[in-house]
């Protein structure tokens, strides 16, 4: 399904800029698909005791269960050291960051796959290592930052370096205006089951991280964002943009209309491999990277395996993208023709919704 070419990308963040992440082209225009919903319940969070409560958690657990319209949890600028779960009973849920940037309200954790639980029952494991856990469809995120800082050079002993920052395992979701930062695994996109579907939209937002740091099973659409490359922990550029474990006959991860950068040597980064979970071979990923600008620290031949699974197998693909990374069309590096292109739209991704802020 077609649709207008989206605005160019503007200005980026002053924080970005100072870390050297990101260049001057970036984030996108503040408007959203769709139209704004009506008057929703706000419980306020703030740090210093001027809100409803102090954390956000304490917020969300205030939202009734099966709660049947939406609630706005308005976090106050500062930030805040915890986890944070919206279990599946708590739909209809939105974090807004209440500053005048989305770098003024942070939500931060350093929990890693394998740090262990202070309960001594084993390791969190990669997905629950996530600093906010999304379990409820429609859920919304806007105007604010969410951190694994989990150190992994002062943690070579532990076993699992795998770090999320933000785990969404629900439909409908709607992240807008946001900053997602860690190393390994920063975005896990997943669903509730494999035959469940997930959709996720991501706009005007930053993700930031190393190794397969967009990945997971989810029909997800990354547009008009920056997807920053970061070093590893000991210095060096190595990496994967893109882990897809798409479902057969699911849309995959789709980035659209953005910008791939990042302070990075030239030609050390990949834009995905195929993650069969588990070793699951009835699997199909997918990843769609079209109209999008990508670095120089993009590799000639952008897709590799992984697991003894071949790429080719599945479903990778460019379409128009450009700059210094962008290459043309080879068996190494294939491209959707505008045919198949017209089926590869963020609007044939999201399907029967249009996501709209609330």
């Amino acid at each position: 399904m077609r649709h207008p070419h989206r605005n160019a990308l503007g200005a980026l963040l002053p924080l970005a800029l100072a870390a050297g992440l990101v260049h001057a082209a970036g984030a996108g225009p503040r408007d959203a698909i769709g139209t704004t919903a009506s008057t929703a319940t706000t419980l306020t969070v703030a740090k210093d005791g001027t809100g409803q409560y102090t954390t956000v958690q304490a917020a969300v657990n205030a939202v009734p269960a099966n709660n049947p319209s939406r609630v706005v949890i308005a976090v106050k600028p500062g930030t805040y050291r915890e986890t944070v779960k919206v279990p599946s009973n708590k739909p209809h849920v939105t974090l807004q960051g209440t500053g005048g940037s989305r770098t003024d309200t942070v939500i931060v954790y350093n929990n890693a796959s394998g740090t262990p639980k202070p309960d001594g029952s084993g390791t969190y494991g990669t997905s629950g290592s996530a600093t906010v856990a999304v379990e409820a469809d429609d859920f919304q995120a806007r105007n604010l930052s969410i951190t694994n800082d989990f150190d992994e050079k002062a943690n070579q002993s532990l076993s699992g370096h795998q770090a999320v920052a933000l785990r969404t395992a629900a439909d409908k979701v709607f992240l807008d205006g946001v900053i997602v930062t860690g190393d390994q695994d920063t975005l896990l996109l997943d669903t509730a089951a494999k035959d469940r579907l997930g959709r996720v939209y991501m706009s005007n937002s930053y993700v930031l991280g190393n190794v397969d740091f967009i990945f997971g099973r989810a029909t997800a659409v990354i547009d008009r964002s920056v997807i920053t490359l970061r070093k590893r922990w000991d210095g060096s550029s190595a990496g994967y943009v893109t882990a897809p474990s798409t479902a057969a006959g699911r849309k995959g991860i789709l980035i659209a209309n953005s910008t791939v950068n990042g302070d990075v040597s030239n030609g050390s980064f990949y834009l995905g491999r195929p993650w069969h979970a588990g070793g699951d071979a009835s699997l199909d990923p997918q990843a769609t990277v079209r109209n999008t600008t990508l670095s120089a620290a993009i590799k000639a031949a952008p897709w590799t395996d992984m697991s003894g699974f071949s790429w080719r197998d599945d479903r990778f693909a460019e379409y128009r993208n450009t700059g210094p990374g962008a290459g043309t069309a080879s068996a190494d590096r294939p491209q959707l023709t505008d045919a198949q292109a017209a089926d590869q739209e963020v609007t044939d991704w999201l399907g029967d919704w249009t996501p709209a802020a609330s």
